[in-house]
């Protein structure tokens, strides 16, 4: 499983022109699910999101506070493109991102472990396999 976290001001997804989930302060997760994943890489990424120190603390010190430290939401979108090969010509290689069911299966994992392992409340949903258009999010968040 591969995840790149963005620290957000606020974020939002939109399928079809229409609002799907959005967040304020907080971390914007884009998650990808490999062939070989199990139960086991998904509960220790949503772990590593929840306690991932990506904010300062209160004496400036950087680096200092995770999301669930500063009572911040989560939204999490599933992204099999993070896991595309570009080594041989110049078209990406998507053969490092499971599948259908499978990927669908431990997305959804994932999402129901960071939600457990937080508040719900505070963890947002995309919709798997959409084409997620106007995504939007500001950045950087500082403080």
């Amino acid at each position: 499983m591969k995840a790149i976290l963005q620290r957000v001001a606020s974020a939002s997804v939109t399928v079809d022109t229409q609002l799907i989930s959005s967040i304020g302060k907080g971390v914007l997760v884009f998650a990808a699910v490999a062939p070989d994943d199990s139960s086991k890489e998904v509960e220790s990424m949503a772990a590593k999101i929840l306690k991932m120190k990506m904010w300062p603390d209160e004496a400036g010190g950087t680096w200092k506070r995770s999301v669930q430290d500063i009572h911040g939401e989560v939204l999490c979108v599933s992204q099999f493109t993070l896991l595309a090969s570009t080594k041989k010509g110049s078209k990406p290689d998507f053969h490092g991102a499971a599948g259908g069911e499978k990927a669908r299966e431990l997305y959804d994992q994932f999402v129901l472990k960071v939600q457990e392992s937080y508040e719900e409340d505070k963890v947002k949903n995309g919709v798997f396999q959409a084409m997620m258009q106007g995504m939007r999010y500001l950045f950087p968040c500082m403080g």
